[in-house]
């Protein structure tokens, strides 16, 4: 990938480059033993590519020295020789100090830091851009917190809405997944060029279950482990070329994701990533075979890559030294080419690095990824002078009832508020909005149903927050709402017909009310700035432009993983509880193969709650005049898609026109696939024309499928149908083409 073949970065002043006698370099300067960098350490010369830097680096380095890079705190202390009572020699001059933080959603561990709503919510955006702006957000926070490697962004394939980390990636479509986390990664990665900051991507592959998630093996065949698991991971390498990607803690077909040639064949080859695999915490479970199955670095302590252990695969003839020297050539590589030899990171971090922009890039995702799910009888916005607003439910508060506040929803959810101590309680922005409206507003816990009810009765408009907490380390085991929230909501709606739910969960939820109530708000995890964002879409001084990432069923039993031998897996006897003592292997089914999704619900003709892609405005939109032009030769080439959208209604708005593509019968293929997205805000009455293009030759192979027989990526002739329109289920236009 060409970003590791062209220098990065501003050229440093090589005549300059002075340290200090204990290391601490100068100010603004990288790090460095030496006086004379062209040198004594010719791989700071920024004139040569971070290829050229590497291999200068490690042809002067020793066998103790190379295999520092293959551990994370090995790596990134340069100075430091004993980790975890693990000795290495001094590494060799001019390296970086280089820091790592978790930071999916936002830089976790420091404090000051802005708290951005969760993944689900960036992905309900559906906008590249936005998702480019908040990855230069978090990346300027992390460096300024002593950060520059972030473990972000994540992708995975939502196989069950209950997984436990669902809220911390991008929804269920590999299109959009894959194409976020590219934008993201571009943005951590390229957009503070003096403030660099590297980018992991995780977790490969097929994590997509918390419980069990180290003593599991995710049973796949191959025609869905490329098509459905690996996609996403090969879109965002080919458009972004991350510098590191993070392997699983589970199994796949039985063997540990960290030393499955999985990482060879389709990442390091079939997807030509160039960058450095890295386990998660804990995922290793091997010397030889993690380094031969490619992974080139572990994460935290030296564990299985020490250089005791190493070395005695060395010795057994279990890896080479060349494939040591792989290794550590990525990481170096990887280092160089974002940036961290050139920009050492501030002598003294700063504890209170969220800045006012950064808490607008907040609020917007906040605004943009909320979806609106009902409004009935236009019950939103919440206009007109005199009226009396009810709020209910404890999310909805800085004050906590029964430990739960707006704190506990603001992001990936553990149960606390904090990460989240004070964020911008939608109480107290409503009550701001109301006043500047004319309007007052009561509040109630929601603690007791029947004192809630009373006071919605007493109101012109009753708004309850529900929620469910949801996060690492634990499945949900529902889909309905915590705290007897579903009940809470039946109680306001019974009292008060004019009821609007705001929801605060990270995954799909069943709505057993929803006929009761006029309005629904998905707000997912709404990080740090949820009141003003919830203020501003419910009085309408936004638009609602959210759409879902994630199809919403009605029950559990009509998700692809209806059967315990998909979900969550059995043991040896066939039960699905894990044997007293036991530390055998569930074994997890992934039987529904390509029908992942909303291409469960279309293959099997079940209707959902609420379709893939859906979410309402406050304006209409029609979506006319198609039109479909292929520019194929053969299997080759491209499909012009043209169409016009027009505003219907009586204020501005934006639209996200949604292009799906079925292909010929005879692929096997499960119902349609997203081919293409885009969004558009039109005035009343404006219309404009829209182009989306097919291309076969791009990463996210839009005509083509997994040949099983020939063991290769595939276009199969025959007809191909087009159909675009507002989501998954709402598709007006339909046109056609064929591959000859």
């Amino acid at each position: 990938m060409n970003r590791f073949r062209t220098a990065f970065g501003i050229a440093v002043a090589l005549g300059t480059l002075l340290a200090t006698g204990t290391g601490v370099p100068a100010a603004g300067l990288p790090r460095t033993s030496g006086a004379n960098p062209s040198s004594a350490c010719p791989w700071m010369d920024t004139r040569k590519s971070p290829d050229q830097r590497a291999k200068l680096l490690l042809a002067r380095s020793t066998l103790g020295q190379k295999l520092r890079w293959l551990d994370e705190q090995a790596a990134n202390s340069p100075t430091q020789t004993t980790f975890s009572g693990v000795i290495y020699p001094v590494q060799v001059a001019c390296t970086p100090t280089v820091v790592y933080a978790d930071g999916p959603d936002y830089v976790r561990g420091p404090a000051g830091v802005t708290v951005f709503p969760a993944q689900l919510a960036l992905a309900a955006a559906w906008s590249d851009d936005l998702a480019y702006d908040k990855g230069k957000a978090q990346a300027d926070e992390a460096f300024r917190a002593g950060k520059n490697v972030l473990l972000a962004p994540g992708v995975s394939s939502s196989r069950t809405p209950l997984a436990g980390r669902t809220p911390e990636y991008l929804g269920e479509d590999s299109l959009l997944s894959g194409n976020l986390a590219a934008a993201q990664t571009n943005g951590i990665q390229e957009g503070n060029s003096k403030q660099p900051v590297m980018a992991v991507l995780k977790h490969y592959i097929a994590n997509e279950q918390e419980l069990d998630r180290q003593t599991s093996s995710s049973n796949i065949d191959g025609r869905t482990l490329r098509e459905v698991y690996d996609l996403p991971f090969a879109i965002a390498v080919a458009k972004s070329e991350p510098g590191g990607i993070m392997c699983s803690f589970n199994q796949v077909n039985g063997i540990w994701a960290c030393e499955n040639q999985i990482q060879n064949n389709l990442l390091k080859t079939e997807a030509g990533f160039d960058g450095y695999i890295v386990s998660d915490f804990g995922s290793v479970h091997s010397t030889g075979p993690s380094l031969v199955g490619g992974l080139d670095q572990e994460l935290n302590r030296p564990r299985f890559y020490t250089p005791a252990n190493i070395e005695a695969a060395l010795d057994a003839g279990q890896v080479s030294v060349a494939q040591i020297d792989a290794a550590a050539l990525r990481v170096v590589r990887a280092y160089l080419a974002a940036g961290l030899f050139d920009h050492p990171l501030p002598a003294t971090p700063s504890t209170s690095t969220s800045t006012p922009a950064n808490k607008a890039i907040a609020q917007t995702v906040a605004e943009r990824g909320s979806v609106l799910l009902k409004n009935g009888g236009s019950i939103l916005p919440l206009a007109g002078s005199g009226k009396k607003i009810a709020v209910i439910g404890p999310t909805a508060s800085n004050t906590p009832t029964g430990g739960v506040s707006a704190g506990t929803v603001c992001a990936e959810g553990r149960g606390t508020s904090a990460a989240c101590p004070n964020p911008v309680a939608p109480l107290d922005a409503i009550t701001g909005r109301a006043a500047a409206a004319g309007q007052t507003v009561s509040y109630d816990s929601g603690a007791d149903p029947a004192t809630a009810a009373s006071i919605a009765r007493g109101a012109d408009v009753a708004v309850v927050f529900g929620y469910a907490k949801q996060g690492e380390f634990a499945d949900r085991t529902t889909l309905a709402l915590d705290g007897n929230g579903d009940d809470l909501i039946a109680a306001v709606a019974a009292a008060n017909p004019n009821t609007v739910v705001v929801l605060e969960t990270g995954t799909a939820t069943t709505m057993p009310w929803l006929a009761s109530v006029k309005g629904v708000v998905q707000a997912w995890y709404p990080g740090d700035q949820q009141g003003t964002a919830l203020a501003r879409l419910l009085y309408g001084d936004t638009d609602f432009t959210g759409r879902l990432p994630m199809t919403f069923p009605k029950s559990l039993a009509d998700t692809p993983t209806n059967t315990p031998a998909q979900y969550p897996g059995t043991f040896a006897n066939g039960s699905t509880t894990r044997p007293a003592g036991s530390t055998e292997i569930r074994q997890v089914s992934y039987s529904e193969g390509l029908k992942v999704g909303y291409k469960w619900y279309d293959s099997q003709a079940i209707e959902p709650l609420f379709p893939f892609g859906y979410g309402l405005s406050y304006t209409s939109f029609a979506y006319q005049n198609l039109r479909v032009t292929p520019h194929l030769k053969g299997k080759r080439g491209t499909v012009s898609v043209t169409f016009d959208v027009r505003n219907t209604g009586a204020r501005t708005g934006t639209a996200t026109p949604q292009l799906y593509l079925t292909l010929p019968s005879a692929t096997g293929e499960p119902g349609k696939r997203l081919v293409g997205y885009d969004q558009v805000t039109l005035r009343p009455g404006q219309s404009t024309r829209v182009q989306l293009t097919i291309d076969a030759t791009s990463p996210d192979r839009p005509l083509s499928f997994w040949n099983t027989a020939g063991h290769a990526w595939d276009t199969a002739a025959g007809g191909y149908q087009v159909q675009v329109g507002a989501s998954s289920r709402d598709l007006p236009l339909t046109g056609s083409f064929t591959v000859s």
